[in-house]
């Protein structure tokens, strides 16, 4: 008789979890947070449609406007990296939940503003609460979802920010038109906080990771996590990519409304409505874009080649917006802004990059700092084409600069960041949440 036990397989750390999540369950708290994101888009989209009123109420000059538009950004590029090593360690139900009260009724109260100063404050204070959205929806995904099936609950979650843009841009026109730029804010800010309910309803106190495939006794045991110059060199590479994809994002969000008001000569709702085409396009083509990825590596194709071939091709659309801003039909222009929104593929891939790469206890972290760069741009983009508007009287020297910005992000992706898998598998800390509260 063999006295030999058979080899006990090895599982990695993040397979041994307290509960399995139903598929009912995950999707539903994917579409939470794909809400979730709409609203926080919703909100941060008000100052810029609202901007040629509210700029006219309170006398604001070209560098003003700028300086406004620019403020959200800076409370929440400087969260990223904080609220990332929050979402590792503390129970998402409760942190989502505070962080979303807070943006909401930062929101509401810039209703109030009587100073260039208050609107100011009232940003800072909606860019800590906003500092949520991608850190805690890409940390989510990851632990609800295997690496290869990712792409498409990551580009669901992040297009609702698109569609926040897409839908609020008309509808902030509409309420600023109908009740006042002031009543505008008080409606949007303070009717969100209905998302609670079902927040609460869906997500329990604890949330196991997603499984892993095991590894035959055959496989090496993964080498401990050390930070080695490829994985800096990974996470210097994401966070350049990001920085470029940001500043071309951000010139859109922030300066679109006020380019078809002043340069097309489309009236505020109009403006408000073909300002929402290029965000529509964005929001369609993230999760479009994962989900091709997604469909295309359970073929058998490579996993990194594919996503960063797809984010390459999502990457030239931008060129578009060149001729958008040269043309002088305000009909072809925009077309052409839509075609440059095609950029929106690569959303959810560049999120999974993040995910794919980081080591799983770090997910968080790694997002805030790639958020933290990208939204550097969001600082950046909006006074620089404030002064080359001013300087030059034309918007056409910034969206080229925003081009330029945009595909010198994929040298970085592809010769800066490697192969998209960690270098170790360290235990996921956030899987060890006690069923009753924070950790």
């Amino acid at each position: 008789m063999n006295s030999q036990k058979p080899p006990v397989q090895n599982l990695e750390p993040s397979a041994v979890t307290p509960t399995a999540l139903s598929n009912a369950r995950r999707w539903s708290i994917v579409a939470l947070l794909f809400v979730a994101g709409l609203i926080n888009y919703l909100d941060r989209a008000t100052v810029s449609v609202a901007l040629p009123n509210l700029a006219k109420d309170m006398l604001l000059s070209p560098i003003g406007k700028g300086v406004l538009l620019s403020a959200f950004f800076w409370s929440y590029a400087l969260m990223q990296v904080p609220i990332g090593w929050c979402t590792d360690r503390y129970n998402m139900r409760w942190l989502y939940a505070g962080a979303f009260t807070l943006w909401s009724v930062a929101c509401g109260l810039t209703g109030l503003a009587g100073s260039l100063f208050v609107l100011i404050l009232c940003r800072v204070l909606l860019g800590i609460g906003e500092s949520i959205f991608l850190p805690g929806g890409t940390k989510t995904v990851s632990m609800m979802f295997p690496a290869k099936e990712r792409g498409l609950p990551t580009g669901l979650f992040e297009s609702g920010s698109r569609f926040g843009l897409a839908l609020g841009a008309p509808l902030i026109a509409w309420l600023v038109m109908r009740h006042g730029w002031r009543n505008m804010f008080f409606l949007i800010g303070f009717t969100a906080f209905l998302w609670l309910i079902p927040w609460f309803g869906v997500f329990r106190d604890h949330l196991p990771n997603a499984p892993t495939e095991p590894r035959g006794p055959a496989q090496a045991a993964p080498t401990p996590r050390s930070h080695t110059p490829t994985l800096d060199r990974n996470l210097l590479g994401i966070c350049l990519g990001a920085f470029c994809y940001g500043y071309y994002w951000f010139l859109l969000v922030t300066w679109l409304p006020d380019y078809l008001m002043t340069v097309r000569h489309l009236p505020l709702l109009k403006a408000g409505f073909y300002a929402s085409l290029p965000y529509f396009v964005f929001a369609v083509g993230s999760p479009i874009g994962g989900w091709i990825a997604d469909r295309l590596i359970r073929l058998g194709w490579d996993e990194t080649r594919t996503r960063k071939g797809i984010v390459t091709l999502a990457f030239l659309a931008g060129l578009l917006l060149i001729p958008a801003a040269w043309v002088a039909s305000a009909r072809t222009a925009l077309i052409l802004f839509g075609g440059a929104s095609l950029v929106g593929t690569s959303a959810a891939n560049l999120l999974v990059i993040v995910q794919n790469c980081a080591p799983g206890e770090e997910v968080g972290v790694w997002t805030g700092m790639e958020n933290l760069v990208g939204n550097a741009a969001g600082i950046l983009a909006p006074i620089i084409t404030g002064l080359l508007v001013a300087w030059t009287g034309s918007y056409l020297p910034g969206f080229a600069l925003a081009v330029v910005v945009l595909l010198a992000g994929l040298l970085a992706f592809w010769f800066v960041v490697g192969e998209l898998k960690p270098l170790g598998q360290p235990t996921w800390r956030s899987a060890r949440y006690s069923p009753g509260g924070d950790r």
